[in-house]
């Protein structure tokens, strides 16, 4: 019995670099302006080309053979951030638990003196006091990450939100710890007057530590938020590397070894028992057994092999064992080039900067100005440097990002909940951007339009028998089987087999047996014609009609008579359909990509809808469809799949969506994971994507508004800046509010 034919597994080979390629771990990033700060002074030096990717805190960069890493990293150092060569066996940093630390502390010193502020029975006789000490640690220890990017911008001349971040909250604080100890503010007894304009006498009188630790909560809280949506932005590699061997049998002067997986070399002859992984690229010196490469290629169906065979790193023997000749071992396999294509598409795709980010670039230098203009025109119109300083506080309390830096992560958050009700996990904010802009989507065939698995596709019995006792036959001399189109047969029949005597397999053919005391056969025309028998004109127009729909097929002899056929093939998911006509009626391309001939792919197309298609892809050149779908940029292209060959696919594509049923690394290397395999959740994920992203920049646009309205009341002296706190809190609560309304969200389907 043979598994049908597929497309040969070839390993991917990269074109060495004319550079060398340097990866450095870089630390202290706090926004996208970062990451684009440390490209440009990379990019200053002679010859030299960097990405940096803030989403998994590395450097790619292309560099001539003089420089070193050491030059890289003085360079990035100088830049006030922190670089350093990739250690693998390390840890990776987790940014959101030393995030969580500081918003703990925050929220828990934050909450008495926020209520003490704002609820005067609460203000009892040196409260402000308490509020002090309550608050210093929040402003300080908690607020430090902000401070310390607000002066490495400051150095170059530049301001982030962490800038505004900092000089709100350090100025309120510093005020009122100024009013507590040359104004009034200190006396015990003294309580918060409830009026929202600014008092025209020169008492400080007020104190305002409130709005500083209201602030840094609210700012750490969606600090923390986005850092776990992206602790697992570099998980594609890891999963890579739990995919292949650890351990190897070497064959050595006849006897057989177990070594680690790190001491096979090139020629080495090693054993692969029948469950066992193949552990690395290599030729079959000796055995048969059907080799199931669907960790590597995601596709279902087994590939026969024998003596001269190629097999690959990482797959799965199923059923015979095999002697195998290494090939090519460590970074020369093709997982390792798959892990290598995965790991410059991280690095090299462009990861658009955070909204709020590129309204903050423009943003907080005009607060700033704003600010010093106010507490300038007030002290020149003869207003006391009370009311003038507090003015110019309430203009910085007043327009400090809240509200703008939690659009993107509750909204992110929200959306993030719902979908994983539906069964979509959606990876990060980059997501839903690149949602919003798909132009096209290229979906693999196996595990993704089909069921993944194989199953019974048609019964074809000749004159003389039933497609009952057909079936019959067949599951009876494959129940000894243990290759899945065997499984299939067998699982297809729900009667009582018949009785199975003197089993035989014939290596690359198919079986022979005794099935109620006749003799019988199934396997593939080879096996028939060796058998010296003939395959009826029917059957075999049955079996190329099968081949076109991409199934694979048994003949079965009975008597030395060819008495039918049986076809199994990997079915159509039954939402499939449905799912490609959502998808067009989203604006959307579709393109099947698959390893499949012409006729088996166009037959598959045909019958669920798809645009277009692309077959007889190798493995290795998903990568290679995708670009030229995307035409060199101008084309965003979405990408679903499910194998480990998908993952390079995946992240080169502006969009990659893993269904949750495919492997590991697939899912680590998408945006979106659908966590049933149900192809019409993708069409799902990017409604959902859209409907997140339009609700992150409806909070943005209000959060900006409601800071365009505020700033000139406040300049004006109309907003004492608790009240400015209380009313930047409110517009935190708008926002959270609004993103909180994705959580109703449904399917229209």
């Amino acid at each position: 019995m043979t598994a049908g034919t597929t497309d040969s597994v070839q390993p991917a080979r990269l074109r060495p670099p004319a550079n060398q390629i340097i990866e450095l771990d870089v630390q202290g990033m706090t926004c996208a302006s970062c990451a684009a700060r440390i490209e440009k002074k990379l990019g200053k030096l002679d010859g030299v080309q960097a990405s940096v990717n803030y989403a998994t805190e590395k450097a790619h960069v292309v560099a001539p053979a003089d420089v070193d890493a050491d030059a890289l990293i003085a360079t990035v150092q100088a830049a006030g951030y922190d670089a350093a060569l990739p250690t693998p066996e390390a840890e990776p940093r987790d940014r959101a638990a030393e995030i969580k630390r500081r918003l703990i502390v925050a929220a828990v010193l934050a909450v008495p003196v926020i209520a003490m502020a704002m609820i005067p029975p609460l203000q009892f006789p040196g409260w402000q006091w308490v509020s002090l000490a309550l608050a210093t640690p929040v402003v300080t220890w908690a607020a430090w990450p902000f401070h310390r990017s607000a002066f490495v911008n400051l150095r170059h001349g530049a301001a982030t939100m962490d800038t505004l971040i900092s000089l709100g909250t350090s100025a309120a604080y510093l005020w009122s710890l100024f009013a507590l100890i040359f104004g009034e503010a200190g006396a015990i007894g003294m309580t918060h007057h409830w009026t929202f304009n600014l008092s025209h006498d020169h008492q400080l009188s007020s104190v305002y530590f409130e709005a500083s630790v209201g602030i840094i909560t609210f700012i750490l809280l969606g600090r923390y938020i986005e850092a776990r949506s992206r602790q697992d932005a570099s998980s594609a590699l890891r999963a890579l590397a739990e995919v292949g061997a650890k351990s190897v049998t070497v064959l050595r002067g006849g006897a057989e070894v177990t070594v680690p997986i790190e001491k096979l070399a090139v020629d080495n002859e090693f054993v692969v028992r029948p469950g066992e992984k193949v552990a690395t690229d290599g030729v079959v010196v000796s055995g048969s057994s059907a080799v199931d490469n669907s960790v590597i290629t995601g596709e279902s169906l087994p590939v026969d092999v024998a003596p001269g065979s190629t097999v690959v790193g990482a797959s799965v023997n199923t059923t015979g064992r095999l002697v195998v000749r290494a090939t090519a071992v460590g970074a020369d396999t093709q997982l390792a080039q798959i892990a290598h294509l995965v790991e410059l598409a991280q690095t090299g795709k462009s990861k658009s900067q955070a909204l709020a980010d590129r309204i903050s670039g423009v943003f907080v230098p005009v607060v700033i100005a704003l600010a010093l203009i106010t507490l300038l025109v007030w002290l020149v119109l003869g207003e006391s440097a009370t009311f003038a300083v507090t003015a110019a506080v309430s203009v910085l309390i007043i327009s400090c990002p809240c509200a703008l830096g939690l659009a993107t992560p509750t909204a992110l958050l929200a959306g993030s909940l719902r979908g994983s009700q539906l069964g979509i996990l959606i990876r990060g904010p980059e997501a839903l951007e690149e949602a919003h802009r798909i132009q096209v989507i290229a979906l693999d065939k196996t595990g993704t339009i089909t069921a993944g698995q194989m199953s019974l596709d048609s019964v074809v019995p000749a004159e003389g028998i039933t497609s009952e006792e057909l079936l019959r036959l067949a599951a009876s001399l494959e129940a000894a089987s243990e290759h899945p189109i065997a499984r299939a047969i067998v699982k297809a029949y729900s009667g009582r087999p018949g009785a199975l005597e003197d089993f035989r397999n014939v290596p690359g053919l198919g079986i022979q047996a005794r099935v109620d005391d006749r003799a019988a056969a199934a396997g593939n025309a080879a096996l028939m014609a060796k058998l010296g028998l003939e395959v009826p004109e029917q059957l075999e127009q049955a079996a190329i009609e099968a081949g076109k729909r991409g199934a694979s097929t048994v003949l079965v002899a009975r008597d030395d008579t060819v008495v039918g056929l049986v076809a199994v093939a990997d079915k159509i998911e039954p939402t499939a359909p449905e799912a490609v006509k959502a998808l067009q009626k989203l604006g959307l391309r579709t393109v099947m990509v698959t390893g499949d001939n012409q006729a088996a792919a166009e037959y598959v197309a045909h019958q669920v809808g798809i645009d277009g298609v692309r077959s007889e892809v190798l493995p290795g050149d998903k990568f290679a469809v995708v670009t030229e779908l995307q035409e060199g940029g101008k084309t965003p292209v979405a990408m679903v799949g499910d194998g480990v060959n998908d993952a390079a696919a995946l992240t080169q594509a502006d969009l990659g969506i893993s269904m949750g049923s495919g492997t590991d690394a697939a899912i680590a290397a998408s945006d979106l994971t659908l966590m049933r395999h149900d192809l019409m959740l993708a069409a799902d994920a990017i409604n959902l994507s859209r409907r997140t992203l339009n609700t992150i920049r409806g909070n943005l646009f209000w959060a900006f508004i409601y800071n365009v309205c505020a700033i000139p009341i406040a300049a004006l002296g109309y907003l004492n800046p608790m009240f400015a706190g209380a009313a930047m809190a409110f517009s935190s609560v708008f926002v959270v509010t609004n993103s909180l309304r994705l959580r109703t969200w449904k399917p229209k389907h």
